[in-house]
């Protein structure tokens, strides 16, 4: 397949990804939407997290793997305060928190859009030694892969309290 199919390719997986992504934001939205400030920081036992959490989690992930290495921002090697029990967070940050991370994860979709060259890029190379799914040399299109994995797996997560929590939710 030459250049052209790869970049037709490219165009089809990031739409796809781009539908994914707003979907879930609009769905994490609409939940958060429906909770109150004690439902975002509820934990189902003391062992288990909150939406809080997971929404932390979410943003760390997306600051870590997509800020840091394509935007520039300071590399924090921090994350687990996102799994602290009783982490306290308003339904307010809870909407600011998701809206950020999701923004952040379609603005990079988009310039991957207008330029589906780059994700080929390795901007990973410069951080310290990974532990996990993928190693430094991860490219831009790998990370996108694998976080197309992992965050909605979270979003699945804050929908799931947020039902044990309020039983029926609107979807509309």
């Amino acid at each position: 397949m030459g250049r052209d199919g790869l970049l037709d390719s490219s165009t089809i997986v990031i739409d796809l990804l781009l539908r994914k992504y707003k979907a879930d934001q609009k769905w994490t939205r609409l939940v958060i939407e429906q909770l109150s400030e004690e439902d975002i920081v509820w934990s189902p036992s003391p062992e288990c997290i909150s939406i809080a959490n997971l929404i932390a989690h979410i943003s760390g992930a997306v600051h870590q793997w997509f800020e840091t290495a394509y935007f520039g921002a300071p590399y924090i090697e921090d994350r687990s305060k996102e799994f602290e029990r009783g982490l306290q967070m308003s339904k307010e940050e809870a909407l600011e928190l998701s809206k950020k991370a999701y923004d952040r994860i379609i603005e990079v979709l988009e310039i991957m859009k207008a330029k589906p060259e780059k994700l080929l890029e390795q901007p990973y190379l410069k951080f310290p030694p990974f532990n996990g799914a993928l190693d430094n040399q991860a490219t831009i299109l790998e990370m996108l892969l694998h976080q197309f994995r992992h965050l909605p797996s979270h979003t699945g997560q804050i929908m799931y309290i947020a039902k044990m929590r309020k039983g029926q939710l609107q979807w509309s």
